[in-house]
């Protein structure tokens, strides 16, 4: 599927059946998130609610914890920023947050929870494994229960997969992916005749193993001079 370059990415087809129911990229999320949640609240399907609530999946204990919890205030920061200026109208947003312990075991089992709480918006993006095991669970569920259908702000999970081989309609990526980031990159180090060799350092997952391969055919296409020195994978903290 060709793949959209810009902030927001998505290029897949509605569903068939009817709806019923923080960095710079946390900045752009609220920007998009906004005018998307104003034509959600308006529907009859929250006409009764007076508080929407986003649920925030992320690690919020073990090694990753101090990522998540600023990204959580953040998300939280902005939300009452909008609450105080009404700018969503009668509506109060309140993000809650969910501890998925980086896994995406964990983040299937918090999902879950969150469906069952009556939570239709979920937002994440530390790790593209919990992002895609995020992503297909919600895409089964609506396809399931679409009267309890969700919809996943992606903030910072970059895989390409997530709106190529994977796209899914009820997935909103606000971040450039992984290739777009390596493209810029690569751009930059072709016109520095200085740089002779690049060490790559990438997690030793599915998605640290993409950007590796990413990386070395981007280089070999633009600067053919130059090579990678060297490879090293690593295993996540746990």
């Amino acid at each position: 599927m060709k793949q959209r370059r810009s902030g927001l990415e998505t290029a897949c087809p509605a569903p068939a059946f009817k709806e019923t129911t923080i960095t710079t990229s946390i900045a752009r999320c609220t920007r998009v998130l906004l005018p998307a949640l104003a034509t959600l609240f308006a529907s009859a399907a929250f006409a009764q609610q007076e508080v929407v609530r986003i649920a925030y999946i992320d690690p919020l204990s073990g090694p990753f914890a101090n990522v998540g919890d600023g990204g959580l205030k953040q998300f939280q920061f902005v939300a009452d920023q909008i609450n105080a200026t009404k700018a969503a109208g009668r509506f109060k947003l309140e993000v809650v947050g969910y501890d998925n312990k980086g896994t995406p075991q964990e983040t299937l089992t918090v999902l879950k929870s969150v469906i069952d709480s009556g939570i239709h918006f979920v937002t994440q993006g530390n790790g593209s494994g919990a992002g895609l095991a995020l992503q297909d669970a919600v895409q089964k569920n609506n396809d399931r229960d679409p009267a309890r259908a969700v919809v996943y702000f992606n903030y910072a999970a970059v895989d390409p997969d997530a709106t190529n081989s994977k796209c899914s309609f009820w997935h909103f990526r606000f971040d450039a992916n992984s290739e777009m980031k390596l493209e810029g990159l690569t751009d930059f180090i072709k016109n520095q005749p200085e740089v002779k060799k690049v060490f790559l350092i990438n997690q030793n997952y599915s998605h640290g193993q993409q950007v590796s391969r990413a990386a070395k055919e981007y280089l070999k296409r633009k600067r053919p001079t130059s090579r990678s020195s060297g490879t090293t994978c690593i295993r996540s903290a746990r």
